[in-house]
């Protein structure tokens, strides 16, 4: 547990240590393993950025940091059974493989809705033979949440001014769940801390703030192209109500930021009682 059940008691949350005992609490985020996680708006249940393979199955990433390890680093918390029971639709932000793998290809039924941010990701999934691949508008309803798709950047504008490490880099989109009467959830994904990251957050005010602050790192650049321990501070400083869920470590190759380095952030900076750092398999009720 990276809290304390009394500190998440004090901050309006269960983990799923005590959860069964808990009745009304009916939002919930579960962090599965790097950005992989389950969403749950009462009966509805979404599914954001599979990686499902077992550990060590993919090459490290090329040109990136400790990239003679394999992905994931580490197994999955349970089974893929358990992952994917209840899923009622699958949200892919992009495609890349920590995010959208082979062994989600193969494990995700393909009936499954499938929610992706452009024609060029819905394609690549409906040649795998997915047969309900729906593009994200601006605003969607599913299951009676609201999804508002959002806008980042994976990596510094230096990096997108270099015409290949763009194309690497590609789009991404980010989310923001809604429904009448629970808290609002932005999920910024594969992004750096940009002014439209801000925006979003003086927009919705979301009352939970999902961050990559994993760092991840590629050869010949000294910053990320996803956020880092001082974001959430940023988003703290911004949305200082709000409850910070930090993922995206401990479970790729070229991550820089663990969760013992962030745990040590947030002494460090006094943020004990905004900044949560699930473990795989944790789950958060609101």
């Amino acid at each position: 547990m990276s809290l304390t059940l009394g500190t998440l008691s004090a901050l309006g949350l269960q983990s799923n240590a005590d959860a069964a005992g808990v009745s009304g609490a009916t939002t919930s985020f579960q962090q599965i393993r790097n950005a992989t996680a389950k969403i749950t708006y009462g009966e509805t249940v979404l599914l954001v950025d599979p990686m499902l393979a077992s550990k060590g199955a993919y090459p490290g990433f090329p040109e990136t940091y400790r990239n003679e390890l394999r992905n994931p680093t580490v197994e999955l918390p349970f089974d893929t059974g358990q992952v994917l029971k209840g899923v009622d639709a699958v949200l892919v932000t992009h495609t890349h493989l920590d995010h959208w793998d082979p062994a989600a290809e193969s494990l995700i039924p393909k009936q499954m809705p499938v929610f992706v941010q452009n024609e060029v990701d819905a394609k690549l999934l409906r040649d795998k033979g997915f047969k309900d691949v729906r593009i994200l508008r601006p605003r969607e309803i599913f299951g009676g949440v609201a999804i508002s798709r959002t806008v980042t950047q994976h990596g510094s504008d230096s990096m997108y001014a270099i015409e290949s490490l763009a194309k690497r880099l590609g789009s991404v989109m980010g989310l923001v769940f809604e429904k009448a009467g629970s808290p609002t959830i932005y999920l910024a994904a594969d992004t750096v801390w940009t002014n439209e990251v801000q925006d979003t957050i003086n927009r919705y005010k979301p009352d939970v703030i999902v961050l990559n602050t994993g760092d991840a790192r590629i050869t010949g650049f000294d910053t990320g192209i996803i956020m880092s321990s001082g974001d959430t501070l940023r988003a703290h400083t911004l949305a200082p109500n709000a409850k910070i869920v930090s993922v995206h470590m401990d479970a790729v190759n070229h991550a820089t930021v663990s969760r013992a380095d962030l745990r040590q952030y947030v002494i460090e900076n006094s943020l004990q009682g905004s900044v949560l750092i699930p473990e795989d398999g944790e789950t958060l009720k609101f």
